[in-house]
């Protein structure tokens, strides 16, 4: 087992209760359970401040939650990368999308225990679409997808339904976009829709 701030004994716990009072401290709740599947991909949404990093950390100990997430390679350059890893860093290079796809779904599958957390929007300014590898990759994987949000509106973050996605890309990204049609990012204005494109 590769040892991660998040599964790291006595830091995990530390963390965890250090979370709990901070979010209490702050007016925050956190929402919702996570799935008890040892394998799935939680994508995270709205993203539209660097404030979403903060809350999001917070959230995620509250929730016992031990992910990884994706990051550029250039970021795994000495003396940061060993610190990357341990905060769950898998480098990616961004330059090949589909690459980044098919090692991910590998794995999935090489692994008992895996869950990846990614932000769909790929960036804290508002896009037109979604980026759709997050589905891809759940697909070739055949893992489900745990929704989490953070709500500004409500200061509630956490865990919503849990998408088993059936291949139609279209008909899932419908019930995906309901669900964050009633949450709302730190700048609303920047939200971007919960959908992707598909050529017609």
């Amino acid at each position: 087992m590769r040892y991660t701030i998040f599964n790291t004994p006595l830091i995990k716990t530390f963390l965890w209760v250090l979370s709990i009072i901070l979010l209490k401290t702050f007016g925050w709740k956190t929402i919702g359970h996570l799935p008890a599947s040892p394998k799935y991909l939680i994508i995270v949404a709205p993203h539209t401040s660097n404030w979403d990093l903060f809350y999001g950390i917070m959230l995620a100990f509250s929730l016992k939650l031990d992910a990884h997430f994706l990051a550029k390679k250039e970021l795994f350059r000495w003396p940061f990368g060993p610190v990357i890893k341990w905060l769950g860093g898998i480098a990616i290079d961004r330059s090949s999308t589909a690459n980044s796809v098919d090692r991910m779904i590998t794995t999935f599958k090489k692994n008992k225990i895996f869950v990846l957390a990614l932000a769909p929007e790929g960036t804290r300014y508002k896009v037109r679409y979604w980026k759709s590898g997050f589905y891809h990759i759940a697909v070739g994987a055949g893992v489900p997808i745990q929704i989490g949000f953070i709500d500004y509106a409500s200061k509630t973050g956490g865990a919503g339904p849990l998408i088993h996605p059936s291949g139609d890309i279209t008909g899932d990204m419908e019930i995906i976009h309901d669900f964050y049609m009633k949450i709302k990012g730190k700048h609303s204005e920047q939200t971007a829709p919960a959908s992707i494109y598909t050529k017609s």
